[in-house]
């Protein structure tokens, strides 16, 4: 919310650097990078409930401090603390999914949960625009902590526990307390979960290193994880520069240009339903072409036309901009943009789930740590890029890198499995690759 206000911080606090108020926006994406690494983790640990209600509190309590800053550092440092909390739904919720959906319906679970830490991007400069130009900067921040608040009080009564070894762990405690020692003879009650070693500190040593173990040692999040890291950060790049092109090329008001957002809400939310009604059609259709087993890689034929939207968007958006072109032509090519990627997004989020349901929460948090470096990096060089380049060129950058970072993510996860589906055995080594990668995981299933 706070990118179209950008211009009343800098006119507050005296900011004449166009990387350090880039940086008052992307400074929060980097406590995501952060705050899922041990958040996700500790959500194996003492339930996805507690910790997501309790980092919930987190953010509200620092987002509302920020709309008391009186100074650039202290707004940087209050934007990261608060981020540090908001980060817990991207790492946390995948894993309340993996716990209450079933592969078969899990897909439409996902797309919708996916959907919301993109539309809020989206939703929230178009209101923050508003706020700014009517109110000031500091209220963009009250507000929101006003909505956060009630969300709080709801999710206490109702969020419940989801995840199966705590429920377990409950119950085994319940059972334990109820036993009558004099009544009847000694029995040991625990449960599938509980190995040998359940010290507090050996399950944390655990926990806390398994992202950093998933991204070190599985192929799979290292390689949808970079194209993830790309997505995530070419979105910010463009809620960060967007002000720019209709303010700066179209002359556009503070407010009207923030309307200019709801291009990339109308191609993420539009894509996310479609893909919503399909993934699991598609994935049921495609398990009973395989003789009724499942695999993860049914997750993604929608990555094939959102690895084409999303550089075919850039194109459009940046030489329609160059050339000053009627203002709906770049809002065609923002919601192309927005649509390729919410459907790669989705596809990547789900085929995670699925092949680390367990242990999700972590496979989510090493991606999430990648991606949001890249959300917090892509809007620091994006100015003096578009500067010496133009929004031509830049742009066409973008959607080069999107097509050779993306296709191979694709051909090596998606294409094998989908081939090998056919009673034809063609040569080509590259179609077996996607599963023996999830095979050979001490992880993945």
């Amino acid at each position: 919310m706070i990118a179209p206000a950008t211009g009343q911080v800098a006119s507050a606090f005296g900011i004449d650097n166009d990387v350090m108020l880039a940086l008052t926006t992307s400074i929060f994406v980097l406590a995501y990078a952060m705050g899922p690494l041990f958040l996700g983790p500790l959500s194996e640990i003492y339930g996805r409930s507690r910790v997501l209600q309790l980092a919930n509190l987190w953010y509200l309590v620092w987002n509302l401090v920020c709309g008391f800053a009186q100074s650039e550092s202290q707004l940087l440092v209050f934007r990261f603390l608060a981020g540090l909390g908001g980060s817990a739904p991207l790492s946390i919720g995948g894993g309340f999914l993996g716990d209450c959906w079933q592969p078969d319906q899990r897909g439409r679970a996902v797309a919708i949960y996916s959907l919301a830490p993109l539309m809020g991007p989206v939703v929230g400069p178009i209101t923050g625009a508003w706020i700014a130009q009517y109110s000031t900067w500091r209220w963009v921040f009250w507000s929101t902590s006003i909505v956060d608040a009630v969300i709080q009080i709801i999710g206490m009564f109702a969020l419940q526990e989801t995840y199966a070894p705590v429920l377990l762990e409950r119950k085994a405690e319940r059972i334990r307390r109820s036993m009558d020692a004099e009544k009847a003879p000694y029995r040991e009650i625990r449960t599938v979960f509980e190995g040998q070693d359940r010290s507090w500190q050996a399950i944390m040593a655990k926990s806390l290193s398994r992202p950093f173990v998933l991204f070190a040692h599985e192929p799979i999040v290292q390689l949808l994880g970079v194209y993830m890291a790309y997505l995530y950060g070419t979105l910010y790049l463009f809620l960060t520069t967007m002000p720019s092109i209709f303010q700066g090329t179209y002359h556009q008001s503070v407010g009207i240009s923030g309307l200019h957002y709801a291009a990339l809400g109308l191609g993420l939310s539009a894509a996310s339903q479609l893909n919503a009604r399909t993934m699991d059609k598609v994935y049921i259709y495609l398990k009973g072409r395989n003789g009724g087993v499942a695999k993860p890689e049914f997750r993604l034929p929608a990555m094939v036309p959102g690895s084409l939207l999303l550089p075919i968007g850039c194109l459009i958006v940046g030489w329609t901009s160059e050339a000053h072109t009627f203002w709906i032509a770049p809002d065609i090519g923002i919601a192309l943009v927005g649509a390729g990627i919410i459907l790669n997004f989705q596809c990547i989020q789900t085929y995670i789930v699925d092949c680390f349901t367990l242990h999700a929460a972590s496979a989510l948090a090493a991606i999430s740590c990648l991606r949001s470096l890249a959300g917090f990096g892509f809007p620091l060089f994006a100015p003096a890029m578009y500067k010496a380049l133009g929004f031509g060129k830049g742009d066409t950058i973008l959607a080069v890198v999107a097509i050779v970072v993306g296709c191979p993510a694709y051909v090596f996860i998606f294409v094998p499995s989908i081939v090998t589906l056919d009673d034809y055995r063609r040569p080509w080594i590259l179609w077996r690759y996607g599963e023996r990668i999830r095979n050979s995981s001490r992880h993945a299933r």
